[in-house]
């Protein structure tokens, strides 16, 4: 069998744009040369590819997708071989795709981000922000190396090692007839209007909580962002339920906001770094998770205040 990893990439480059010429532009090659490797993975391999769209482009088969998938972690794996050459050389270089959690992503991502390129000036950080389901997504699309993220849901492909507990807390308004109280009930919560973050995952767990106590909850509003959250919080619209806690308690219009913790025991969310198990870890990629290990811990976190 006669395949390149030139030919690969160029497969990928079609597969990713959907069009011979983006591709092309892409990758800084002819687009005939872009043709010819797609139709010679196809001879070689026997099978078809793409779909061809008279003026609109390409589309993966199912058959397609599954050698876009396969192709992205044999090139990753390549790839890391100039990464296992610097480790040898004693030098953590390359660049590494993190995606992170888009409810802890302004409080951890730049502190993590920046000291680790401090203490490793050859390499180089890439973040993406999204929801729990986005990121494994992406994870198994081969499109971030790792993820930061919560113990939500995970397949049997993701290997997820835990690193700190945040259990859950009460936000209100400063103001608020409980924002002076050292702890509050999910009882006495149950009868005030809330302010849902409505993210796939996080949502279905803060419901549990009241579920758990057999209590019905009185969702007054929702929003998948959890600035939005905060600011509708401050301004009076109800109480939520978080588990991050941000240093600052001011809202993004200014308003001031309380955290108070929730009595009871519950269910923490554990803040974890999740990769693909499938793929071989290179050296950069060793590091950064060693670097998460010494930052965020049940002791502390980046951008959150201590418990």
């Amino acid at each position: 069998m006669s395949l390149s990893l030139r030919q690969l990439e160029y497969f990928v480059a079609a597969g990713e744009f959907g069009s011979i010429k983006q591709a092309a532009l892409n990758v800084n090659i002819s687009q005939p040369a872009i043709s010819s490797a797609i139709a010679h993975l196809e001879s070689e391999l026997k099978l078809q590819l793409f779909v061809r769209h008279h003026a609109q482009g390409l589309s993966l088969t199912s058959a397609g997708r599954r050698m876009m998938r396969e192709s992205k972690l044999m090139l990753k794996q390549m790839h890391g071989l100039y990464s296992i050459a610097a480790e040898l050389k004693d030098e953590v270089s390359g660049s590494l795709s993190v995606g992170c959690m888009v409810t802890l992503a302004p409080m951890i991502a730049p502190e993590l981000g920046h000291s680790f390129t401090c203490n490793h000036n050859a390499a180089k950080i890439d973040f993406i922000e999204g929801s729990h389901d986005s990121l494994l997504l992406r994870l198994k699309q081969v499109q971030i190396d790792v993820a930061i993220t919560y113990d939500l849901m995970f397949s049997d492909d993701i290997v997820f090692e835990p690193l700190a507990e945040l259990p859950p807390q009460v936000l209100l308004p400063e103001k608020h007839k409980l924002a002076k109280k050292a702890e509050v009930s999910l009882q006495q919560l149950a009868d005030q209007p809330m302010v849902l973050l409505d993210l796939p995952q996080s949502r279905e767990y803060f419901l549990s909580l009241f579920e758990s106590k057999n209590l019905q909850v009185n969702i007054a509003s929702r929003a998948s962002s959890q600035e939005v959250v905060r600011t509708m919080v401050a301004n009076g619209f109800g109480f939520s339920i978080t588990n991050v806690r941000p240093k600052n308690l001011t809202a993004m219009d200014g308003r001031r906001l309380a955290l108070v913790n929730l009595a009871g025991k519950h269910k923490p969310m554990r803040i974890g770094i999740a990769t693909l198990g499938q793929v071989s870890k290179p050296g950069i990629l060793q590091a950064f998770e060693a670097h998460c290990r010494s930052l965020i811990s049940n002791n502390g976190i980046p951008g959150m205040a201590a418990l």
